[in-house]
């Protein structure tokens, strides 16, 4: 796939002023303005974060009502159900709120959806269950926010519902006992972008702090919050940030008994980065909702279970990701609707836990907003993903006549319609979309945050840079540029289509790193000098730590020093 390399604008005066009081380089300034630092009360907030900076958590609207329900819930000693999603968000949301409140009170319970049976949210099987076990009181967490007719059901059945969801909501909401969603017309909270693991987690805070609970008791399961922060890919900005950095710090250093046993028995011991979390606990975690039931996923999490059914299922969730996905690029490609600005593929054959994936996957070939779907049930279901930069869910809200529910947010949404409606979905859905995409959408870019000398790679300027993690949507690593580099005579391939660079600049200065996939561009240094453009990282091997890049992409110089 061709990259066009995006140079990301930044004022000046701003990066000058910055520097002034900051005396720090002034690429890391720059670095600084583009993330929104722009003055020293802003830097220090940035460079060290505190628990101390977290909002207030009765500033979210209905949080009042919902921590008084609880307080009720408990004096009548009546059972609490805490019910979330299948995915990620969902189970370390119910795994929290589950850990934290068993510490004082015993009567509760957690439900997961089947994902194949009840799909996603809340399902009338779950309320049925609620009714069945006694439960008059359930936590919805990571979903809820458009089960109208579902609240409507458990209303009847008199079953109170706490709604903890970060979702965007509609023009209607249900109605709950409380909603708690930062994004709800009239709440004032001030940061809109907590993942629905992080509205529990208020949740929690709140309880706490009205009834003399020490936040310690809180915060020994910010693992939890880190990993549900990671995989969701909700922006690393604001209170986000801070409780990643100090979740990754407590999953490095004394995860929680569930999190800690997984990490052991999958053999994941080291030292964990954002980018570990989504790729490597991420999937685990997933793949229990995605190959069997999510519910496996929780009891792992709260420390009942190790985490060898995640691991099985994680492999054969892999076999399947690599079948589906190779079936839907041979659907695109003998398709031939190159004229087209989205991407739909259907088999009533493909795996339902799996197609979430292969869309991303598809993007990563046909860069279009994509929609996977399979026939569960007799529904055709799937999984919706969008390009950089693209709300997908105005397009999917505009087709909502035609699809029986659907749900998500700009970058990902989930969907069900009848078969009799899929050829006239692929028509509207592809209108939409072009009514609103841009062609320059459709091109996938590499952001550069700024042209760095090999010569200003130094371990000084490292110590620094790492100070910007942890890293995600909003504040991603940042990718640089060098120009007119020529190779050392050692760059080669390694394995079967890896580069293993050894780059040097015009004065000498040197430079080693990998670019994954890119062996067929060795012939690109052979034929002369190249602008790359990386992330910096350290490699430690034998007991040395050295500076080398990982490359995203290389092209023929362009000639500019």
């Amino acid at each position: 796939m061709e990259y066009q390399w995006q140079y990301i604008d930044v004022d000046a005066e701003k990066v000058s002023l910055l520097h002034d009081v900051l005396k720090i380089k002034p690429v890391l300034c720059e670095l600084l303005v583009k993330r929104g630092i722009e003055n020293y009360d802003a830097a220090k907030d940035f460079f060290r974060p505190s628990l101390d900076q977290l909002h207030p958590p009765l500033l979210m609207k209905d949080m009042e009502k919902a921590v008084s329900r609880i307080e009720l819930a408990i004096k009548h000693k009546e059972r609490i159900l805490f019910y979330g999603d299948y995915d990620v968000d969902g189970t370390t949301s119910v795994s929290l709120c589950y850990l934290f409140f068993k510490q004082f009170y015993d009567n509760i319970d957690y439900y997961i959806p089947d994902r194949n049976k009840e799909g996603y949210g809340i399902s009338y099987d779950g309320i049925d269950y609620a009714k069945e076990h006694n439960c008059p009181l359930v936590v919805a967490l990571d979903c809820g926010i458009k089960a109208i007719d579902k609240i409507n059901y458990a209303n009847d059945r008199n079953i109170d519902f706490i709604i903890c969801d970060h979702h965007t909501p509609g023009e209607e909401i249900p109605k709950a006992h409380a909603i708690l969603n930062p994004k709800q017309a009239n709440c004032t909270y001030p940061y809109k972008e907590l993942s629905g693991c992080g509205i529990g987690f208020k949740l929690c805070q709140a309880y706490a702090e009205k009834n003399f609970i020490k936040l310690e008791k809180l915060f020994q399961f910010l693992d939890l919050l880190c990993i549900s922060i990671a995989c969701d890919i909700v922006p690393v900005t604001g209170e986000n940030r801070i409780l990643a950095k100090f979740g990754l710090a407590q999953l490095n250093q004394s995860p929680s008994l569930g999190v800690g046993k997984m990490i052991s028995l999958l053999g994941l011991d080291k030292e964990f980065t954002i980018m570990d979390v989504v790729f490597k606990i991420g999937p685990r975690i997933n793949a229990a909702g995605r190959m069997a039931h999510a519910h496996a996923a929780v009891k792992v999490l709260v420390g009942e279970e190790d985490g060898s059914i995640l691991q099985s299922n994680n492999e054969d969730r892999q076999v399947l990701d690599k079948e589906i996905t190779q079936s839907a690029l041979q659907y695109i490609e003998a398709s031939k609707h190159e004229d087209l600005v989205t991407n739909v593929v259907f088999d009533p054959s493909w795996h339902k836990g799996v197609v979430g994936i292969v869309a991303s996957r598809i993007i990563e070939h046909h860069y279009k907003p994509t929609v996977v779907l399979c026939e569960s049930n007799g529904k055709l279901t799937g999984s919706a993903r969008s390009v950089k930069g693209f709300n997908i869910y105005e397009p999917l809200d505009a087709c909502s006549d035609l699809m029986l529910n659907f749900g998500g947010h700009a970058y990902a949404a989930g969907l069900t319609l009848e078969p009799e409606n899929l050829e006239a979905f692929k028509t509207r859905f592809n209108e939409e979309v072009a009514k609103r995409i841009q062609a320059d959408d459709l091109i996938p870019k590499i952001p550069i945050d700024s042209v760095l000398r090999l010569e200003d790679i130094t371990n000084s300027y490292y110590k620094i840079l790492k100070q910007f993690a942890p890293f995600g949507p909003r504040n991603m690593q940042p990718i640089f540029e060098s120009r007119a580099l020529s190779d050392t005579g050692y760059s080669k391939i390694v394995g079967t289509e890896h580069l293993k660079l050894s780059l040097k600049d015009e004065k000498g200065n040197r430079i080693n790193g990998i670019a994954f996939r890119m062996g067929d561009k060795l012939s690109l240094l052979q034929d002369g000098k190249v602008d790359v453009c990386y992330t910096l990282n350290e490699n430690h091997w034998n007991g040395r730590v050295n500076l080398e890049i990982t490359v995203k992409d290389i092209r023929t110089s362009t000639k500019k020093s």
